[in-house]
């Protein structure tokens, strides 16, 4: 699985990619703002840290916009994949984005219906929100497993992966990862609580603790 960090913050991106856990990145206007930058700096030195995809979101809702402001976005660096909402006009200009041979993120999916428009219309990724469906009381995960499913049974047709999003534990990392999307987005605290357990802390210091005891120097 791939781990795409969900932050804009160029210290965090920075940390994570010496430790070899970054494959991607993903911004949102959300996120932009509390990082408090100008987008398209924040973006492009983003480019200048992680070589893998890093979605860019538009600020319209409006088709043409969107394609205009996608078409932009991809000249900043080569590895830029333009970030689209799940809506009509969304939808079509990720069409038309792809087939220009940008790569779309299709986000604020919330239903297998809706990831299969985007794969149709030649989404690379679509972006499930997981946590945003709990927080309604619905099972964010089955929506994983069902799109997958879907996914893999017309897996000719769609290339689309399934970047799984609003992730909110290390648990669901695992989970999403064992039901098979391709990509979860993390925030980087989960990255680290992800590294993190009572127990390797424990072991260690008894390790270490045994170690000064035989009177040994490596």
């Amino acid at each position: 699985m791939k781990f795409f960090i969900d932050t804009a913050e160029i210290e965090e991106i920075k940390s994570l990619s010496e430790l070899g856990l970054v494959d991607g990145v993903t911004t949102n206007p959300s996120l932009i703002y509390k990082s408090g930058k100008d987008f398209k700096k924040v973006i492009k030195e983003i480019s200048t840290i992680v070589e893998g995809p890093i979605s860019a979101e538009v600020t319209s809702t409006d088709c043409q916009e969107m394609i205009a402001q996608g078409q932009e976005l991809a000249k900043i660096s080569n590895n830029i994949v333009i970030k689209v909402p799940l809506t009509a006009d969304g939808l079509m200009a990720c069409k038309k984005l792809s087939s220009n041979n940008i790569k779309v993120n299709v986000t604020l999916c919330f239903s297998a219906s809706q990831a299969l428009l985007a794969g149709k219309l030649g989404a690379t990724y679509i972006s499930p929100f997981i946590g945003r469906l709990d927080d309604i009381g619905t099972t964010g995960l089955n929506l994983i497993k069902e799109i997958v499913h879907i996914y893999n049974t017309y897996k000719k047709d769609i290339k689309t992966e399934v970047l799984a999003a609003s992730i909110r534990s290390p648990l669901q990392v695992s989970q999403v990862a064992s039901m098979g999307a391709h990509v979860a987005t993390i925030p980087p605290k989960i990255i680290y609580q992800m590294i993190k357990h009572p127990l390797t802390d424990i072991g260690l210091d008894t390790f270490m603790n045994d170690w000064k005891k035989t009177g040994q120097k490596f």
